[in-house]
């Protein structure tokens, strides 16, 4: 009895250890797998790398002038095979978030960055660190008080305003009272539309006085109210221009509300639904297109062939038209018009 209990513990010992010896074999063959996941992460890159990534920062995103440009943009990157991304701030008085999203976006390194100054000075700073970093900026629709940009695909805005400042002399008979809504006196988009109105008609028309200019931001409400307070306090107002979607609405509201339809020559800039039916209805006398589609692709393709090291113009002008009720509907100026 007792041999029969010494050869079941001496079994059992050794059952045991070749147990314990199984587990020990068994534990390294997980390590083979290692190789094909580093393959994996390897080819991934290699993909990146073959698709650059472009950030966009645009200086808004409510008027339909800037879901054109992304259009015009995401043509670009389906023909060049790019990655992009498009965004900008609520409105286009915010132009701390604006830099926020400037430096979020290097963050992300970018191979380029294309960018629509809400202030020509306030970015300055980012595109310093762009340029430390070796990422090329292309400049979109505004400019920057800058020569770090390597490019900048825009309308003429001096030559395009004073053509509305031609337009208006002619429809007023070159004499009277007139009054402008500018979006901003930051950006250059601003800047130059009222400079290139303002400066034509002070050089070559001097029977028009130019009564007031303001600035609305490009939000409706407020150039609506800052148009109704002119048209108060010049009763004898001929002409009103509004510089970019947002102002030229607000004129049209105000004029509507004062009455002043038919009375006042309007006078705007861009498209928009309310804009273009303004046109047809006669209450507006015409206004100046971009081709923003133009501008969001145009911006796109100089960064394209920067990254590839390919010479790109400095300014990349993308054109302007006069529209009014004679061609709103033309072959020509059609496309380039937004609802």
């Amino acid at each position: 009895m007792k041999t029969q209990k010494l050869f079941f513990v001496f079994f059992s010992l050794v059952l045991v250890t070749v147990l314990l010896a199984a587990c020990g074999g068994a534990a390294p063959t997980p390590a083979p797998q290692a190789a094909p996941a580093e393959s994996s992460s390897s080819g991934a890159e290699e993909q990146t790398a073959e698709k650059p990534y472009i950030a966009i920062v645009s200086k808004g995103f409510q008027h339909q002038f800037w879901q054109a440009v992304n259009a015009g943009a995401d043509k670009a990157a389906a023909d060049f095979n790019v990655d992009i991304t498009f965004e900008g701030p609520e409105t286009e008085a915010m132009v701390d978030k604006q830099v926020e999203m400037v430096q979020a976006a290097l963050d992300k390194k970018p191979a380029a960055l294309c960018l629509a100054a809400l202030d020509s000075k306030a970015l300055v700073p980012m595109l310093e660190r762009a340029k430390s970093e070796g990422i090329p900026v292309v400049g979109f629709d505004s400019g920057v008080d800058s020569d770090i940009p390597v490019a900048t695909a825009a309308t003429n805005n001096i030559a395009a305003a004073a053509l509305a400042a031609d337009k208006m002399a002619e429809l007023i008979g070159s004499s009277g009272e007139v009054a402008v809504i500018v979006h901003d006196q930051t950006s250059r988009t601003g800047i130059d539309r009222r400079d290139g109105f303002v400066n034509q008609i002070g050089e070559k028309y001097p029977d028009i006085q130019i009564v007031d200019v303001q600035y609305g931001g490009g939000d409706q409400l407020k150039s609506t109210d800052l148009a109704k307070a002119i048209i108060q306090a010049h009763p004898n107002l001929k002409g009103f221009f509004g510089a970019n979607e947002g102002s030229i609405i607000g004129v049209l509201n105000a004029v509507k509300e004062m009455g002043k339809e038919g009375e006042i020559v309007v006078i705007g800039y861009d498209s928009g639904k309310q804009q273009i039916d303004a046109i047809k209805a006669g209450t507006e006398a015409g206004a100046i297109t971009q081709d923003p589609i133009g501008i969001g692709y145009k911006c796109v393709e100089a960064a394209v062939k920067t990254l590839k090291g390919e010479t790109v113009e400095k300014n990349i002008d993308t054109g302007f038209h006069w529209y009014d009720q004679t061609n709103v509907d033309s072959d020509e100026i059609k496309p380039l018009l937004y609802e």
